[in-house]
């Protein structure tokens, strides 16, 4: 019960980055305005890269039969995130806001929720749900 509650409290501290960024992209000084946009793409990257390390270390914790994919799997995310950066601001966005709805997708398959308890899933939708929509809108304001 303590792990729940503590993976909970640290998932919701995860979505202040990019709320606070998210401000300052559309709502702070004009000066800051560039960087906040920066600081929101790499943070989502390192975000989107990290769920990709869960599956792997899931993988490990909890081989299967027939799922060594599952550790292919785990390297798309950073596979996605590190290129988004190199794009412009607004194809980056939408690659990395597209790699957190693929990651969510693959969560939710059977293979990638073996190893997990099953409230992990209310707490990986909440704050799927918040990051794409902190994604959209910045590209909305981008745009």
């Amino acid at each position: 019960m303590e792990d729940r509650r503590t993976a909970w409290l640290l998932g919701l501290a995860g979505l202040l980055p990019f709320l606070l960024t998210l401000g300052m992209a559309g709502w702070g000084p004009e000066g800051w305005q560039e960087t906040a946009v920066r600081a929101f793409l790499c943070y989502s990257a390192v975000i989107l890269s990290f769920l990709g390390g869960t599956h792997w270390g899931a993988a490990l914790q909890n081989p299967q039969p027939g799922h060594s994919s599952r550790l292919l799997i785990a390297m798309a995310p950073s596979l996605i995130a590190w290129p988004a950066l190199l794009f412009s601001p607004l194809w980056g966005l939408a690659v990395l806001c597209v790699g957190f709805v693929l990651v969510w997708g693959y969560d939710l398959s059977r293979s990638g929720r073996c190893g997990w308890p099953a409230w992990y899933w209310q707490l990986r939708t909440l704050l799927t749900v918040i990051v794409v929509l902190a994604h959209v809108v910045l590209l909305t304001h981008l745009w």
